[in-house]
């Protein structure tokens, strides 16, 4: 069965994610709203001595398909530190978002801009890089956007998370979405199981614990059976909340 986790917020994600009887554990090392990677410091070592597998989600500032210079070198640099500080913290990947271009950009210039920092980018640390909820011009909202980037990036060993807020949101639908996503990246190697608050399509990005939102726990257990991945859930709520999410999802899988 997949090990199924968490992403928290907290200083001490290991142990917190223990208290939710969670397999994994994501999280962010910085403000993701910042530009800034502080570094590791202590804690690091603590947290990368402990057993448990770790994801690094990147900041959300990060966008490589930027035409705008000042939000895309940035964003390079981020994305450079956060990965070294994530091999500071024992984690297995760092999940990147995919970024958009605006309204008067050409995404293939998007997906171009996305390749040139991939040859450049130097690190030993797995990207994954996850699908998007919202935004017309997203490089990874639509399947048919992402093959686009992909045709680009898929020689560089880049993984892909699926998340099933977001392809539910961004009017994909998760029926056969594994099947789908892999016609075009060749693997899924991350699921962020999480339930929607809003319709189909919405471009919304707002999750839901599972089995109280629009899409159902059932719905998302099928896509982390398909996969046969790791699953994160990024749902609201404390210990009790984050504990029934795991248990529904996991009772679900070994049935």
């Amino acid at each position: 069965m997949a090990m199924i986790g968490i992403h928290l917020d907290h200083e001490a994600p290991v142990d917190e994610a223990i208290q939710r009887g969670a397999d994994c554990v994501q999280f962010f090392i910085s403000d993701p709203q910042d530009w800034r990677i502080p570094p590791p410091g202590p804690r690091a070592a603590e947290i990368a001595a402990t057993s448990m597998t770790k994801y690094v989600h990147a900041p959300y500032t990060i966008n490589l398909a930027s035409g705008n210079n000042r939000i895309r070198i940035p964003s390079r640099k981020i994305l450079a530190d956060t990965c070294r500080a994530a091999e500071a913290f024992g984690a297995v990947a760092v999940i990147v978002h995919g970024g958009h271009v605006t309204a008067d950009d050409d995404p293939r210039k998007g997906f171009q801009r996305w390749r040139k920092a991939l040859k450049e980018h130097d690190s030993p640390m797995p990207l994954l890089l996850e699908n998007t909820a919202g935004g017309n011009y997203a490089m990874a909202r639509r399947l048919d956007m992402l093959a686009g980037l992909w045709e680009q990036v898929g020689g560089f060993s880049l993984g892909f998370c699926l998340d099933t807020c977001h392809a539910h949101a961004g009017g994909e639908g998760l029926e056969g979405i594994v099947d789908r996503v892999k016609a075009i990246t060749g693997r899924i190697d991350l699921v962020h199981a999480n339930d929607s608050k809003d319709t189909a399509g919405s471009g919304r990005d707002r999750h839901e614990n599972l089995g109280h939102g629009q899409i159902g726990v059932e719905a998302i257990a099928e896509v982390v059976a398909a996969a046969g991945v790791p699953a994160i859930c990024e749902t609201p709520g404390g210990v009790a909340e984050h504990r029934a999410d795991i248990q529904a999802l996991r009772s679900r899988l070994s049935g």
